[in-house]
């Protein structure tokens, strides 16, 4: 069994220290270049990704940054092929299981968070199939990492569309996230929003009361969408949904409009992390969505510790 351990402070997908020294993660190409060269060349930036995922997973370990998402991006066009169709997928499922390995090694606690176009919610039978389909690649990547099949190793989600009905969106969450595989639905988790027509972290309660999914809460989106909560009332209702022996995730930003750049959108969110995150003695891990990555999280980490 997992147990709640040490606060754990993360970044999300580029690490731009090793970025400067050529080391990436999401290298990819535009769809015509697939077209033209295939699943063979997305084969081979596939296992260039994993393997300089190794190289930031080490990074990580030696500077104690023990939460990092991963990115998405790194199997160039994935909804296309079956990972296992790769012609490297023999040397691609060796990597991911050592870099697992070092993970739970260091107690690493690896996530993903599929983009915006995976649509649970969606109106659309032909985005659902799409969707299905993409999360179910994110639980196999993690399978071969050989990472828990728990929220520990989350896959975080939003509902992803109101539709101008937001009780009717939320049950179509919950249908189709009865037709996920297991590899995606054991880690699940689905976040709050930044629009006001969108779902607050009360809205998500139900989908956690009909399926068990955790709810990530996040800061910086509670601004915009609180549902009347305050951030301790909506903090502490995501907090509960989590298993008792596994801590949950927040996420923090501050904003880029009041910190670095009055003309940014109000939602932006900023290089650095300006102000302290209040968990109401509440023990979590909390994901830096900081545009300067590592570097924010370990300033943020050097200045927690003082």
């Amino acid at each position: 069994m997992l147990v709640r351990t040490a606060m754990k402070i993360g970044y999300a997908c580029i690490n731009t220290i090793l970025s400067a020294e050529g080391i990436s993660v999401n290298r990819s190409m535009v769809k015509r270049t697939y077209a033209e060269r295939g699943i063979a060349y997305a084969s081979a930036l596939a296992l260039q990704n994993v393997n300089d995922l190794q190289k930031v997973i080490n990074w990580n370990v030696a500077h104690r940054l023990l939460l990092y998402r991963m990115s998405s991006d790194m199997f160039p066009w994935m909804s296309e092929y079956e990972i296992s169709d790769l012609p490297d997928y023999p040397a691609i499922k060796q990597r991911l299981l050592e870099i697992g390995r070092t993970a739970a090694l260091h107690s690493l606690r690896l996530t993903f968070h599929p983009g915006p176009f995976n649509v649970l919610a969606t109106r659309d039978d032909l985005v659902l199939r799409k969707t299905i389909k993409e999360l179910r690649q994110h639980g196999e990547i993690m399978d071969m990492l050989a990472l828990p099949r728990s929220p520990f190793a989350k896959i975080n989600i939003h509902v992803g569309g109101a539709y101008g009905d937001r009780p009717s969106a939320l049950k179509r969450f919950i249908q189709n996230f009865r037709s996920l595989p297991a590899e995606v639905s054991t880690r699940l988790t689905v976040e709050n929003d930044d629009k006001a027509n969108m779902f607050s972290t009360g809205d998500l309660l139900i989908i956690h009361e009909e399926t068990g999914i955790p709810i990530v809460f996040d800061y910086h989106h509670h601004e915009f969408r609180s549902g009347d909560l305050t951030a301790e009332e909506a903090m502490f209702l995501a907090w509960q949904t989590w298993p008792s022996h596994i801590a949950p995730i927040v996420h923090a930003s501050s904003s880029r409009k009041k910190y670095e750049d009055s003309s940014s959108t109000h939602t932006a969110h900023a290089d650095y992390i300006y102000e302290p995150v209040n968990l109401f003695g509440l023990k979590a891990d909390i994901m830096l969505e900081a545009k300067a990555k590592e570097q924010a999280a370990l300033r943020f980490k050097a200045e927690l510790g003082s």
